[in-house]
């Protein structure tokens, strides 16, 4: 009986693991969907984002669903800026690394899209403004 207790914890953490390997799993897969069809898409701790017909759409993964949090015309891009996620205004040096946002500025409008990983926050500002400025 003892023997039975002792891997108790261990059947829960299993239970517990592959639960949340089929969350993800689902996450990834409604990802997939969300995203069909996209020129340029990412998902990462953050959250979704997707450029689509000039439009960039970022969101966040609540409840089961991608739950939209803004938009921007890519058309309209201007500058793209690499920011701290959490610091203020604060830009980043190219050798910072972790969690920061792009800022998108252009006609009098600036969003702020969140990254989880600054090195693929630099390829995305790249390629957004290639594509403002073939649409040109």
């Amino acid at each position: 009986m003892s023997h039975g207790l002792l891997w108790l914890p261990l059947l829960l953490a299993f239970v517990l693991l592959a639960a949340l390997g089929w969350l993800e799993r689902r996450r990834q897969n409604l990802f997939r969907t969300w995203a069909e069809g996209s020129e340029l898409a990412k998902l990462d701790g953050c959250g979704g984002a997707r450029l689509k017909d000039g439009q960039l759409i970022w969101s966040s993964f609540e409840a089961g669903h991608f739950q939209d949090r803004g938009t921007f015309d890519v058309c309209k891009l201007e500058l793209v800026e690499l920011m701290a996620l959490a610091s203020g205004d604060a830009p980043l040096t190219n050798e910072s690394q972790g969690r920061c946002r792009l800022r998108l500025v252009g006609k009098g409008v600036e969003m702020d899209v969140p990254f989880a990983d600054a090195d693929r926050a630099r390829r995305w500002g790249e390629q957004l403004m290639a594509r403002a400025r073939c649409d040109l």
